[in-house]
Order: structure tokens, then C-alpha cells, then sequence
């Protein structure tokens, strides 16, 4: 593993050399692992990828702004938003920072290597404190070592962020590597709304992301969280969430997955504190032959803690779809209400959803509840819409839209809601 700018501190160096060693001896994915079931495991190969970054001269890195000008997020150009930060192939290339009412109230946003120089002390106690458990340790590990993107996003006690902070990562070029990695804490009864953007420039390019992410809410914290993807049709793509709330916190995340030639995300939510609430939603449009591979973890490890899951996929043409979750309640989280449903709807004959929700109870005053759905447009709904003049790719992207309303209803910012569902309708205009 090559080195970082000389400028960053040795316990970093460090940490990153701990996560190559850890990266190399972590075996490669196997379906003999329970957390691998029904993933094709064969399509993750990295053969023939710049996995490190290469140093590049000024005039590269203006070349890469110019060829990622089209794949920019809807969001910073039509959100109103309180600050924003772009990365193109793992490297800063825009930055518009915090209006100065909030800097002097303590709020930091700022890219993650400016983070770890500056303040190192919210990086050593909050960075990936948590162990993975879902499966992709050889992926978290190989972000930690190479990661230079991604932003510290932190807000002190009984600060309100109005309005929503950017992130984005713009991979470009052929078998270009990105390695995001983001960290928010909230503390005490803060509050704020993070969007993260990740799309690739041009739609055939050959891709390898590796994302990690690590939210923290405090004591009666509101955090909601927009995880948006739009990488290429050659993209394998890993991204890895956690999520931690403490006493009557509230955290809401939404992941909404468009683009990959194979991507997988997992998704772990620990309740911490009573009356720690966590809302965990998800939108997938999988057409050709995709596949999209989520796994998720809902841990109740404090009493009156409560925990929604959602998670909503469209299937097109031979795509597949895998949704492996699990709710744990551990003895001491009496007075739980967890719930969990993942619900597919399948728009082909030759499409493939595979739904494993699970329940491990250990406490004996709790009320859960999972299911999972898969079912075909009824054959007069989609009669009636052509009736009318509506071709059938018209009448599948409003169906899809009705079908995720449910998801999108759950947003308050009305705003944030027309920018998703006008995101989710770039994937039928492919």
C-alpha cells in the first residue's frame, strides 16, 4: 500500500496499514458463508483495477472535473442546502462551505483528511468503532486503508441544521476506484439532514466503489440520512452503513440504489438507548441483468427502543434482487416494537427476488414482526393503463412510482421528496 500525503499523522498511517494487512488476509467472499447465500460471488473480481489511487498533475485532475460535469447530482443543483462537498475519483474537487452562523455555533463540515489532521479526537472515538457483521469485512477494511474521500459531519448539542448538507462521488475513467467514507455525529439533541450522491461519468465505464458510513445520534438527536446511487452499468459497488442511537434519538435513512452491474449494501442499526427509534427504508429499480444484494441488521440492545424497516424493489427484464435481514433483541431490550418488510414487485417473467427476514428474540416482552412480498402488476391494471394509449415501459414507470410513494410519504421535506422521485425516473429513460 502506498502512502498518504506526508502531512497526515502517523497514528492514521498506522490505522491504514492495520486495514491492509486486514484486507489482505480476509478471504474472498464464499457462498459456503451464510452472510454470501444466494450472491453470485463469481462477478466479485477486482482483476485489472487501479485499486490505489494514482497521484495526478493539476491539469488531470481539471480534466476529470470536466468529464463528471453531467453526472453532478440533482440534488446540489436544485436543493436549497446549507453547504456541499464533491469528490471525483476520490480526490475534492468543489467545495462550498458553512454559512458562518453555523461554524460559530461548532458545526464542522469538512472533507475526512482535513478531519483527521484537524479533529482527530471525533475521528479515534466515533470512525468504525463498530465491527461489521453482515459480511463485507474485506471491503470496510480495504476502505479504511485507501480512503481520502468522503467528510466529518458534526453538529454540538442543541444545534438545528435547517437545511440539508451535500455530499458527492463522481467515479470517471476506466477501471477508476472510489473509497468514500463518511462520519456524522450528532450530539445531544441536534439536528440535521445529510444527502450523499454516488454516480459515475460516463454509463459503461468499468467501476469499483467501496463506501462505508458511520452515523451517530445522541441523546434525542434527529438525523435523516440520503443515500442515492447512480454509478455505471459495469460498476461493483459495496456499501456498508452504520447506524447508532442513543436515549430517544431518532434516525431516519433512506437508500435508494438505480445503477451497478452488481451492488451490495448492508445496513446495521443498534439501538442503544430507550426510546431510540431507527427507520430504515430502501429503493431499488433493478432492470437488465442486475443484481442488488441487501443485507441488514436490526439490534435492540435497550428497553422501549423501536426499529421500521422498508425496503422496496422494482424488478425489470433478468434482474435479481437479494434482501437478507434480521432483528435481534437482546435480553436486556424488553418493550421492543421492531418491524420488517421487504417487497418486491416484479415486473418480469424472468426477474428473480430473494427475501430471507428473520427474527432472534431474547427478551420475552416485545412485539416484531417481518414479512416479504413478491407479486406481479395485476394483468388489468397494466390493461388498463395501455388501454388508454400509455406503451408498456410508460405504464411500468408509473406503477413503480406508486409503488414507492409509501417510502417517499415518510419524508417531511416536500422538497427532498420531488428531487427522489425525479431521480428514480432518470432509470426508465435509460
Amino acid at each position: 500500500m502506498t502512502a498518504s500525503a506526508s502531512t497526515l499523522p502517523q497514528w492514521w498511517l498506522d490505522t491504514r496499514a492495520a486495514a491492509w494487512d486486514r484486507y489482505n488476509a480476509a478471504p474472498a467472499p464464499s457462498r459456503a458463508d451464510e452472510r454470501w447465500r444466494f450472491s453470485d460471488v463469481a462477478g466479485i473480481t477486482l482483476d485489472g483495477l487501479a485499486i490505489e489511487p494514482a497521484a495526478l498533475s493539476d491539469s488531470e485532475i481539471l480534466a476529470l472535473k470536466t468529464k463528471a460535469q453531467g453526472a453532478l447530482s440533482p440534488f446540489r443543483a436544485t436543493l436549497k442546502h446549507a453547504a456541499s462537498l464533491s469528490f471525483i475519483n476520490n480526490r475534492l474537487s468543489h467545495s462550498a462551505s458553512l454559512p458562518g452562523e453555523l461554524t460559530a455555533k461548532g458545526v464542522i463540515f469538512c472533507p475526512i483528511e482535513e478531519a483527521i489532521e484537524k479533529y482527530p479526537q471525533h475521528i479515534q472515538t466515533y470512525l468504525q468503532k463498530h465491527d461489521v457483521a453482515l459480511g463485507s469485512e474485506k471491503f470496510t477494511a480495504l476502505n479504511t486503508a485507501l480512503t481520502t474521500s468522503g467528510a466529518l459531519l458534526y453538529v454540538p448539542k442543541n444545534v438545528v441544521v435547517e437545511l440539508p448538507l451535500i455530499l458527492e462521488h463522481i467515479a470517471t475513467d476506466d477501471d477508476a476506484c472510489v473509497y468514500p467514507h463518511t462520519l456524522v455525529i450528532l450530539e445531544d439533541n441536534a439536528r440535521a439532514t445529510l444527502i450523499e450522491y454516488f454516480a459515475s461519468a460516463e454509463p459503461g465505464a468499468r467501476h469499483f466503489a467501496s463506501g462505508v458510513n458511520d452515523l451517530h445520534a445522541g441523546a434525542g438527536a434527529q438525523l435523516t440520512y440520503i443515500g442515492a446511487q447512480s454509478w455505471s452499468s459495469n460498476t461493483l459497488a459495496f456499501q456498508t452503513n452504520s447506524i447508532v442511537a442513543q436515549r430517544d434519538a431518532r434516525v431516519t435513512s433512506l437508500n435508494v440504489h438505480l445503477g451497478g452491474r452488481q451492488a451490495r449494501h448492508e445496513s446495521h442499526s443498534r439501538l442503544q438507548g430507550p426510546g431510540a427509534h431507527s427507520e430504515m427504508l430502501a429503493l431499488t429499480i433493478a432492470t437488465g441483468a442486475q443484481q442488488f444484494d441487501q443485507r441488514t441488521l436490526q439490534t435492540h440492545q435497550a428497553p422501549h427502543t423501536s426499529s421500521n424497516l422498508l425496503y422496496k424493489n422494482a424488478l425489470l427484464d433478468t434482474a435479481k434482487t437479494i434482501f437478507s435481514g434480521l432483528i435481534i433483541v437482546e435480553p436486556d431490550a424488553q418493550k421492543t416494537d421492531a418491524y420488517q418488510s421487504n417487497r418486491n414487485l416484479m415486473l418480469s417473467d424472468a426477474a428473480e427476488s430473494n427475501s430471507l427476514p428473520g427474527l432472534e428474540i431474547q427478551a420475552n416482552d416485545v412485539r416484531c414482526t417481518h414479512g416479504a412480498t413478491s407479486a406481479r402488476i395485476p394483468a388489468e391494471q397494466e390493461f388498463y393503463l395501455q388501454s388508454r394509449g400509455i406503451d408498456p415501459a410508460q405504464a411500468h414507470e408509473l406503477l413503480v412510482a406508486g409503488f414507492f410513494e409509501e417510502v417517499l410519504n415518510k419524508l417531511e421535506n416536500e422538497e427532498l421528496h420531488a428531487v427522489l422521485a425525479s431521480l428514480l425516473q432518470t432509470k426508465f429513460k435509460k
